[in-house]
């Protein structure tokens, strides 16, 4: 009788947690994070789009940058001066930006992780928590190996569509501003091709505090 139940036992204790992604803060306050990617792929060089840096740095407003070493490596002093304003993190995008990065091995889903963490800290002097995958494609296998390397995924409860070829402007403002909910994780793109996020935002930030909103950085609110 008593090895039955040390079986028992065991297995209970070796079942792995399932692994989660993050689509919202664990709040119902009043606040959103905002989120952009800055993607470059390879023999797609990208810097940030200054128009929309300039706004968000006038304002002082908290937010995260999830960056892919490429784009890390490339704009690395940006990113420096960035982290130094206490208002910005810096957060992992995969190095090269595969679109599916859960088609990968195992091992080329590493790399991408750990060359990604390591142009991001050279950069900033910090290592990432968290980690968005491209085009926000995965599966349970790839979600699983991101956590093992000791990195929480954040994703969205729902996509802005800012890259969209001819969006317009105000499209984007009244798609957000119509979707937005307490807690919610708001993802843009701030890599230069996304030109309607820089026209769009200050009216969608600028009606979100009308509603009583506040800004926060992901780590500032997910544990």
């Amino acid at each position: 009788m008593v090895r039955p139940l040390f079986l028992v036992a065991a297995l209970l204790f070796t079942v792995p947690v399932r692994a989660e992604v993050v689509e919202r803060l664990p709040t119902g306050d009043k606040v959103v994070a905002l989120t952009f990617d800055a993607c470059e792929a390879k023999g797609q060089p990208a810097t940030f789009d200054r128009p929309l840096l300039n706004y968000l740095e006038a304002e002082k407003l908290p937010f995260t940058v999830f960056a892919t070493g490429l784009f890390a490596e490339r704009n690395a002093a940006d990113l420096a001066r960035l982290v130094k304003t206490g208002l910005v993190e810096v957060e992992n995008h995969s190095h090269d930006h595969p679109q599916h990065m859960q088609r990968l091995s195992p091992e080329a889903q590493r790399a991408e992780i750990d060359r990604a963490d390591a142009a991001i800290l050279a950069a900033t002097g910090t290592r990432p928590r968290f980690f968005r995958f491209p085009a926000g494609n995965y599966d349970a296998a790839a979600l699983a190996l991101v956590e093992s390397s000791g990195h929480k995924v954040v994703h969205w409860r729902w996509p802005s569509g800012d890259p969209a070829k001819g969006l317009a402007p105000d499209h984007l403002r009244d798609w957000v501003l119509a979707k937005v909910r307490p807690g919610d994780v708001l993802i843009f793109h701030i890599n230069g091709r996304a030109p309607a996020t820089h026209v769009a935002l200050p009216e969608i930030v600028r009606e979100l505090r009308r509603r009583g909103y506040g800004f926060v950085r992901l780590d500032q609110a997910v544990p």
